[in-house]
C-alpha cells in the first residue's frame, strides 16, 4: 500500500478537460454568483465612496434651525452670505474675496420639451464662488451658465432615466416652467454633485419667486477656525441659522443609508450562501457519476484522504478561475457602471477592497 502517496497533480487538471460540458457549466455558475457578489459589493463601496467624496472637511454648511439633513426645504434669509462673510473670521479668501457660496438647493419635476418624458431631479442655484467652495467641481464642456442656462452635472442622465444625448449642451430642458438651454456639463470626483443641475442663483429664484436661500456654504482656513462660524449663528437668534460642517453632513446621510448597506450586505452573504450549497452539489454530482474510477484508485493504494485532497483540488482550480473571470468582468464591465437611487446617483465601485 502507498502509504499516504497524494495523487498526482496532473491527474486532477486532466480531470477537468476530460469532462469539458460538466467542467464549463460548473465555471459558468460560479462566475457568475462571484459577478453578482461583485455587483453587490461594488453598489455599497459606490455609495460610501459617493458620500465620503462629498464631504470638505474645511466646509462648514449654514442652514436653517431644525431641518436635519433636509437641505431641500431649509430657507435663510438672503443676507445671510454677506453677514458671515462680514462677520466671521477664519474664512479663507483670495485676492479679497472670501470663499462663500449662497446656494438654493431643491428637488423638482425636470422635463424634456416636445418628448413627453419627466422625472424628479435636483437643483442647485449658485454662483460663481460656488467653485472656489466646491473644489471638486471640474468643467468638462461647454461653459459657465448665462441667464437662462444651466450646468449639467455627469449622472444627471442617470439621475432623471434620460440618455445622454437628450441632455447634451445646446439641448434644452423645462424647469419650474421655463425653458433652460444646457450651456454645459461638469464632473466633480464621483461626489453627489454630479447627480445635480446647476443654474444661477439669480435665475432660480425668478423661476421660484423665492429671494431665501437653501444654504450657505463656507470655506475655511483650517478645521479649527468652525467654533467661530458655529458661535455666529448662536448669537445671530433673528437668523435661525446652525452650522455643520460638511463632512458631518454626510456621515449623518451614511448612517441613514446604514440599514441599505446592511441589507446589501445580507444580498452578498445570501448569494454566497448560494453559491456555497450549490457548489456542494455539484462537487457531490462529480463524485457520485465516478465512484468507478475513486473505486479503482483505493485499489491501486490511494488513501481516501488523498482522493479527497485531489476533488478538492479540481474544486479550487475551478473556483479560482471563476473568480479570476469575474474580477476581469467586474473591473472592465461592472466598475464606473451608473445606478439611480435616492440621493442622485452614483458609480459602482470595485476597488482594491471588493477584489
Amino acid at each position: 500500500m502507498i502509504w499516504f502517496s497524494l495523487i498526482p497533480w496532473e491527474y486532477g487538471v486532466r480531470n477537468l478537460f476530460r469532462r469539458p460540458v460538466r467542467t464549463l457549466l460548473t465555471l459558468s455558475g460560479l462566475t457568475t454568483v462571484i459577478v453578482l457578489v461583485f455587483i453587490v459589493i461594488g453598489f455599497i463601496r459606490g455609495l460610501e465612496h459617493s458620500l465620503t467624496a462629498s464631504g470638505d472637511p474645511q466646509v462648514a454648511l449654514l442652514f436653517s434651525l431644525g431641518m436635519g439633513e433636509n437641505l431641500e426645504y431649509s430657507s435663510i434669509p438672503m443676507r445671510s452670505s454677506e453677514l458671515v462673510a462680514a462677520s466671521v473670521a477664519g474664512i479663507k479668501e483670495f485676492k479679497e474675496r472670501k470663499y462663500v457660496s449662497p446656494e438654493l438647493y431643491l428637488g423638482t419635476q425636470i422635463e424634456l420639451p416636445e418628448q413627453g418624458q419627466s422625472s424628479m431631479g435636483l437643483v442647485r442655484g449658485v454662483t460663481q464662488s460656488a467653485l472656489l467652495v466646491r473644489r471638486q467641481v471640474e468643467l468638462e464642456s461647454g461653459g459657465w451658465p448665462a441667464p437662462g442656462e444651466v450646468l449639467i452635472g455627469t449622472l444627471v442622465s442617470t439621475k432623471l432615466g434620460f440618455t445622454d444625448q437628450q441632455l447634451a449642451v445646446g439641448q434644452n430642458i423645462l424647469l419650474e416652467g421655463r425653458t433652460w438651454r444646457i450651456s454645459g456639463t461638469f464632473s466633480a470626483a464621483d461626489s453627489a454633485f454630479e447627480s445635480e443641475i446647476w443654474c444661477r442663483l439669480d435665475d432660480l429664484q425668478q423661476a421660484m419667486k423665492r429671494q431665501d436661500l437653501s444654504l450657505v456654504a463656507v470655506t475655511m482656513n483650517s478645521p479649527a477656525d468652525f467654533p467661530d462660524l458655529d458661535l455666529f449663528c448662536k448669537e445671530r437668534l433673528d437668523l435661525e441659522l446652525q452650522a455643520l460642517r460638511e463632512i458631518n453632513y454626510y456621515q449623518g446621510l451614511k448612517k441613514d443609508y446604514g440599514p441599505i448597506r446592511m441589507l446589501a450586505w445580507l444580498v452578498v452573504f445570501l448569494v454566497s450562501g448560494a453559491g456555497v450549497f450549490a457548489g456542494l452539489n455539484t462537487l457531490y454530482g462529480a463524485v457520485v457519476g465516478r465512484t468507478r474510477e475513486l473505486s479503482t484508485l483505493q485499489t491501486l493504494g490511494f488513501l481516501r484522504r488523498a482522493i479527497v485532497i485531489s476533488l478538492i483540488q479540481e474544486g479550487v482550480l475551478l473556483s479560482t478561475a471563476a473568480s479570476l473571470i469575474a474580477a476581469l468582468i467586474a473591473v472592465f464591465l461592472i466598475n464606473g457602471v451608473a445606478v439611480r437611487f435616492t440621493m442622485g446617483a452614483f458609480s459602482l465601485q470595485i476597488d482594491s477592497i471588493s477584489l
